[in-house]
């Protein structure tokens, strides 16, 4: 099921160039603002996805949400070592994200939950294709490749129903590689 998207979400030539050390660092940083921003909403986003979710399912989500401000500290971090302004304005993929991230509160909470897994699954296979040994990122790839963070990635595919949001997917899919694509304009 949408074998291309899922290939240009992955395998974007911004993790290409992320595994090749050839980005510009100045690309680099004004992606990692714009990701920054991405996760902050994505945790008010699954926050309020938590508030509704199944008495099954709220462990996982719970944990995401830990993760999520544990990742807004590492972000904080990063920014401050790479002297870089955290406070720059959404771009317009980052918008878009947030534009679909606000709909899914009106959505099922079986969408909700199957676009969250997309989101975070998509996320950890770009990350993994941009791994490499030699590349100057690799401290972001680790970061982003973590065990912990697949095996979130896993419990969230136990909650998501892909086979009933077809369209959904392929929305995530495309914002993704947007968001790829923001970063080399």
């Amino acid at each position: 099921m949408h074998d291309s998207l899922w290939s240009a979400a992955t395998q974007h030539r911004f993790l290409t160039a992320v595994r090749e050390g050839t980005i510009t660092a100045t690309a680099f940083d004004s992606w990692l603002v714009q990701d920054a921003l991405f996760v902050a909403d994505l945790l008010t986003f699954q926050a309020r996805l938590l508030a509704r979710a199944p008495r099954q399912a709220q462990h996982t989500l719970a944990a995401g949400c830990t993760a999520l401000v544990a990742e807004l500290d590492w972000f904080d971090g990063q920014a401050a070592k790479r002297r870089v302004d955290p406070r720059q304005p959404p771009l317009s993929a980052t918008l878009a994200y947030r534009e679909l991230l606000n709909r899914l509160d009106a959505e099922p909470y079986e969408a909700a939950i199957t676009a969250l897994w997309v989101i975070e699954r998509v996320y950890l296979l770009a990350w993994t294709t941009a791994a490499s040994d030699t590349s100057p990122f690799a401290e972001f790839v680790e970061h982003w490749t973590a065990p912990e963070f697949a095996a979130y990635v896993d419990a969230l595919g136990t909650l998501a129903t892909p086979q009933r949001y077809d369209e959904l997917i392929a929305e995530v899919l495309s914002l993704e590689v947007a968001f790829w694509d923001m970063a080399l304009a």
